[in-house]
């Protein structure tokens, strides 16, 4: 029996299988690697070695042979911030993927920080990854060493954000349709007072939604408060989404009260105002409607379940690998002169945070309002006054 101690490494090698069977190192690797050669040896050794490989725990040095075919199967992931949860789903594609395929993925979370993000890649250049996928979060920053990726002629894709410009292949969903599928799920049920709160000015998806708002709100002919169009300050930290709702839903309700509807930039935003608007003693969705966007985990989960446009960010995932694999099979591996970004449709989730305005629900009693003597008059549409 070969004790761990009289091992040179923790792991099993071919000479430990080796010494255990009392054969050489070159007879063991035949057999194991199951190639041409092996089927010369007698079928009772060849048994005896794999029963013995078994025995130990012997596992393949993926590493040796990847110094032997010049390919390490391996494909970094560099996520910008682990903690957003846009990245999960995104996460899940490439593995699905990957796995199908006996590809390793080598995941690195930056952790918003523009030095590990470097090193991060770096280290992922060192260890030989033949491709690399970077998810962008909101605050991702274009880092000058992706440039040296390219020059390491490794293929490289972003999901999350458009670097087009720099010959990056980049995949994101199409945010302007995206910002006119919401409000026009409000207009649709007959909102008029609609609220926005705009994504941080800093942030790649703020404009383009934004955009797709105006656009739909003025086809409509619908005019939009200025008073009731608010944004998130900049952030550091994709969770303070939700302090950003809770505040400015405060702030909304005091300065321009009256509003049937609010539109968040994203999920956590949303959730926010919903935070803000039970404590101030308003119902969603009886009181004031909520939307938000991107579909994470606890829109589905919260109560009340919440109305948002999804994000297809599996499918992001999924097909950035895909296209990254397929750059593996080209021989120059160079990118086309002119990129366009792969834009992926939005879809609306309609839950129960949205509704026609001043539809009493059946089968709730409505909670007592904070300061009720003066809530409903405060609440007061325009056209109600």
């Amino acid at each position: 029996m070969l004790k761990r101690s009289d091992r040179k490494s923790g792991h099993v090698t071919l000479s430990d299988v080796a010494r255990a069977c009392q054969l050489s190192v070159s007879t063991v690797s035949i057999v194991l690697s199951q190639a041409p050669l092996s089927l010369r040896l007698a079928q009772a050794t060849r048994e005896r070695i794999h029963a013995t490989a078994r025995r130990l725990g012997y596992h393949p040095d993926a590493y040796a042979r990847s110094l032997r075919n010049r390919s390490t199967r391996t494909i970094g992931v560099l996520a910008y911030d682990m903690s957003d949860p846009f990245c999960v789903p995104v996460v899940r594609g490439i593995e699905q993927d990957l796995q199908l395929i006996d590809y390793f993925s080598l995941l690195v979370d930056a952790q918003t920080e523009r030095k590990l993000f470097d090193s991060s890649l770096r280290m992922i250049l060192e260890r030989r990854a033949e491709g690399v996928i970077v998810i962008a979060s909101w605050i991702f920053e274009e880092a000058n060493l992706l440039a040296d990726i390219k020059k390491n002629r490794v293929p490289i894709v972003i999901v999350g954000r458009d670097l087009t410009e720099r010959r990056i292949p980049s995949f994101l969903v199409d945010n302007q349709a995206g910002g006119a599928m919401a409000i026009n799920h409000l207009l649709a049920l007959d909102h008029r007072h609609i609220a926005v709160i705009r994504g941080p000015d800093d942030l790649f998806d703020s404009q383009p939604r934004w955009a797709g708002i105006q656009q739909a709100a003025t086809q409509a002919g619908v005019p939009l408060d200025p008073r009731l169009v608010v944004s998130l300050p900049n952030r550091v930290d994709p969770t303070s989404g939700f302090d950003g709702g809770l505040q400015l839903a405060r702030q909304m309700i005091s300065s321009a009260p009256g509003f049937t509807a609010v539109l968040a930039f994203d999920d956590l935003t949303a959730l926010g105002v919903v935070r803000g608007l039970k404590e101030e003693g308003l119902r969603v969705p009886e009181d004031c409607s909520v939307i938000g966007f991107d579909d994470i985990l606890p829109a589905a989960v919260c109560t009340p379940g919440l109305t948002t446009i999804r994000q297809p960010l599996h499918d992001m995932g999924s097909l950035a690998t895909q296209h990254l694999l397929h750059l593996l099979q080209q021989p120059n591996r160079e990118y086309p002169s002119a990129l366009k970004p792969h834009m992926l449709a939005p879809e609306l989730v309609v839950r129960s945070s949205s509704a026609p305005p001043h539809v009493k629900q059946r089968a709730r009693s409505a909670p007592t309002p904070r300061n009720s003597p003066t809530r409903s008059a405060r609440w007061a549409t325009p056209t109600q006054r």
